[in-house]
């Protein structure tokens, strides 16, 4: 059945982990088959694992998952978690050694978000923490909001911290003509979150007595700096996918089109405290191929819806008000921009 959500893509599992000692954790996408792969970087603080291979020119066109995590740069350990579950069940690229054995290496590529705001900083996702997340994948309907890579998330930290709102994880999918092109993103995002289109803010910098949304692009246009801008301390991290076939170099196209969603429901973008990364994955399970930019348009489109799913399924934490709680119509504004075809896709 449809889920509305990543794991509508044939060839394509999500699991979450998320720890219960303080809000962050991880989560996984799997492709125990192989997808190829492609990755686009805008942001200025980035942190990442395997992400060179991925380039056009390089050799490895499949990878076997790709991990998004909190913690910081902390949160990269939690890949090695994901290595082993996959090479457990003998999933990765096949290699030699010198006695003449078969080995299996996956590949893994990752990156991660801060949210060291929150809870115990010294608590973070580790090599445990990406195990369990594969031991919870499935193709089911993947839960949103406060979990896994998202739990600790936040959005409006331009004016710094005590003015933010709660993050989290979104997805969203849609078919068209047969080939189904879906998102999964973990906001946490420095700027605000809006509406495309009607560039209505729906979560993000709050008024200095925290009850109301500041929308921050005004305020910049009106020259009401930040005192300080904390360098490194947000990042929106997402994977679309597809199951039509794609080439290496196409992925990577509709990886780097992907990022208008971005541009659309999240302002400013890609600051210099944003690591924001974008994957793509094309599963090849509809068995044809589709034009790089109708995959690359529709994957923008449902990346941008899946930025509003995060924020609007998020609950709050002390010191983070969520969107409901500022506006608790949010809690199911997002079927109102999403179109039927969006809510109820066709089967692959």
């Amino acid at each position: 059945m449809p889920t509305g959500g990543l794991t509508d893509v044939a060839g394509i599992e999500v699991g979450h982990f998320t720890d219960p000692r303080r809000p962050t954790g991880c989560t996984v996408v799997l492709a125990r088959g192989g997808a190829v792969a492609g990755v686009d970087i805008r942001g200025g603080s980035p942190g990442t694992r395997e992400t060179d291979l991925l380039a056009p020119v390089n050799s490895i066109d499949r990878v076997h998952a790709v991990l998004l995590a909190g913690g910081s740069a902390f949160g990269l350990d939690a890949a090695g978690g994901v290595m082993r579950w996959l090479d457990e069940r003998g999933i990765g690229v096949s290699v030699g050694n010198s006695i003449g054995d078969r080995l299996t290496v996956p590949i893994v590529p990752a990156a991660i978000l801060f949210d060291l705001w929150v809870g115990d900083a010294r608590i973070r996702p580790d090599a445990a923490a990406g195990h369990a997340a594969c031991e919870a994948a499935g193709r089911g309907r993947v839960a949103e909001g406060n979990v896994g890579a998202g739990a600790g998330a936040s959005v409006g930290k331009l004016f710094g911290i005590e003015r933010a709102m709660k993050g989290g994880i979104g997805t969203a999918s849609m078919v068209v003509d047969g080939v189904t092109v879906a998102a999964l993103v973990a906001v946490n995002a420095m700027g605000d979150v809006v509406e495309p289109g009607r560039r209505r803010v729906v979560a993000g910098a709050r008024t200095a007595d925290g009850d109301e949304l500041a929308d921050t692009m005004a305020q910049l246009r009106r020259g009401e700096w930040p005192a300080r801008l904390q360098v490194g301390a947000a990042t929106t991290l997402a994977i679309v996918a597809t199951d039509a076939v794609l080439t290496k170099a196409e992925a990577t196209k509709v990886a780097q089109m992907a990022h208008d969603g971005l541009a659309r429901s999240i302002e400013p973008i890609h600051t210099a405290g944003d690591g924001d990364a974008v994957f793509a994955l094309a599963t090849g399970a509809c068995g044809r191929p589709a034009p790089v930019t109708l995959v690359g348009a529709l994957a923008a489109d449902v990346l941008a819806r899946a930025v509003l799913r995060a924020v609007r399924a998020a609950e709050g934490l002390p010191g983070l008000p969520a969107a409901r709680d500022l506006d608790p119509a949010q809690i199911n504004a997002d079927n109102e921009t999403e179109t039927p075809l969006a809510r109820h896709p066709e089967p692959p």
